[in-house]
């Protein structure tokens, strides 16, 4: 992965030019792949092969674009600190560590500092997201048992 970590706000141009790319990338959703034609700005044209999840992954980032929203790729096995980690979870850094040293999250330490695999906060997020999926369904159930007015 190349380029800076920093984040860029599209402006209006760019994010009308992703909302107009998106529609037409979004014809081809869940392909296996995809061949390209580029034309490049000198007029020349390159021959692309997009493999599915990258055709979906670039469908992600135009579509957020095309909102105006800033997007940052992340390699799964980058190592985070604890205030990205909590960032990532949308959780205070004092909450991450103490999930780290609850044992919630595998970390390791470098000097006095916590580092996070990426893949690992991912990892925990979805098991969080399934069991409060799952709470939800269940309270659903019993509001229906009891007669609460979820009919």
């Amino acid at each position: 992965m190349s380029g800076s970590n920093v984040a860029h706000l599209p402006t209006k141009e760019e994010a009308e030019a992703a909302k107009v790319t998106s529609r037409t990338l979004s014809k081809y959703a869940n392909s296996d792949r995809l061949n390209l034609k580029v034309t490049l700005n000198g007029g020349e044209t390159e021959d692309l092969i997009l493999p599915g999840f990258a055709i979906n992954m670039l469908l992600d980032v135009l579509t957020e674009m095309s909102k105006g929203n800033a997007v940052t790729l992340m390699p799964i096995n980058a190592e985070l600190s604890t205030q990205q980690a909590a960032e990532l979870l949308n959780v205070s850094r004092p909450h991450l560590v103490s999930l780290l040293e609850q044992g919630e999250l595998p970390y390791r330490k470098v000097g006095t500092h916590r580092r996070v695999m990426a893949k690992d906060v991912f990892e925990y997020k979805q098991r969080i997201d399934e069991a409060r999926q799952t709470t939800l369904d269940e309270l659903a159930a019993q509001s229906q048992e009891l007669g609460m007015g979820y009919e």
